[in-house]
């Protein structure tokens, strides 16, 4: 499925002009301007998963905030916006093959972090309801209660589910599901495939982070299949070789000037892999 078939950003030019006119008042930055015109980028054309490869200060989470802001698309955390955005958003232009839907957003590596240490308070503050309620399941149990009215009932039930149950089986069934027992990678995965649903556009920056290469290669074939069967786009910003392999991926190399397209294995961090692996292959057998 093809939501968003291409964008453009303003030419260097345009860019220029544009700054020109702000010579009389003093700012920091300028950001977003002059990232991606740095790398001649001026337009890019999108398939069902299209990932943008680069090293740092490539520009490649600035294509994705630019076009999440100039989209409108769900966010869950905030990002590095200047006052500039909005100026830089207006020059950019794009063009729709599909409306996008309501589940389309854009998946950052500070919303799963985010996600990860939710679950973690979460987990905390069940593990300090689990501790007070070892403690009331034995003072309850071994207590001298006697029922005197009717507004005693509630008590005499928990006096009884003390006394007909085990310390962790009252202590269980008086708890939620504990959400822990996720380790930070299984977490990640969790957070992607409750957020990516059927039928969307979703722009993904980094999303290797805090995924094993085992949770790596599942995202993977989460992606590809959501791409082939539930009517999913992708746009990516990566350096893991295991999402850079996705099949059919469109690779645009922004470490290139101008911009370039490549196939996932003329890329500098996958060849290193390679050639690393390969001085030492007499060690795997």
């Amino acid at each position: 499925m093809i939501y968003l078939s291409h964008f453009s950003f303003p030419h260097v030019e345009r860019e220029y002009d544009f700054l020109l006119s702000q010579k009389r008042t003093c700012y920091d930055t300028y950001y977003p301007f002059q990232i991606l015109s740095r790398h001649q980028l001026s337009m890019l054309d999108f398939e069902p998963v299209t990932i943008l490869y680069g090293g740092n200060g490539s520009g490649k989470t600035t294509v994705l905030n630019v076009i999440a802001e100039k989209l409108k698309l769900h966010r869950d955390t905030r990002y590095n916006r200047t006052n500039f955005f909005e100026d830089y958003t207006d020059m950019c232009s794009c063009e729709l093959e599909q409306p996008l839907t309501d589940d389309s957003r854009i998946i950052t590596s500070d919303d799963v972090f985010d996600f990860i240490l939710n679950l973690r308070n979460i987990n905390d503050g069940i593990d300090r309801k689990r501790e007070e309620l070892f403690e009331d399941y034995l003072e309850t149990k071994y207590s001298s209660f006697r029922m005197n009215s009717l507004e005693d009932y509630e008590q005499l039930k928990k006096v009884n589910m003390t006394r007909s149950k085990t310390q962790s089986r009252y202590v269980r069934k008086q708890l939620m599901g504990n959400v822990r027992e996720h380790s930070n990678g299984e977490s990640a995965f969790l957070y992607f495939s409750e957020k990516i649903k059927e039928n969307g556009l979703y722009l993904l920056d980094e999303p290797e982070n805090s995924l094993s290469p085992e949770k790596q290669q599942e995202l993977v074939r989460f992606l590809e299949d959501s791409a082939r069967f539930y009517g999913c786009q992708f746009l990516i910003a990566t350096h893991s070789p295991f999402l850079l392999s996705i099949r059919n991926a469109k690779i645009y190399d922004m470490d290139e000037e101008p911009v370039d397209v490549k196939r996932w294995t003329q890329l500098g961090n996958v060849r290193a892999y390679y050639d690393f692996f390969k001085k030492h292959e007499g060690e795997f057998y």
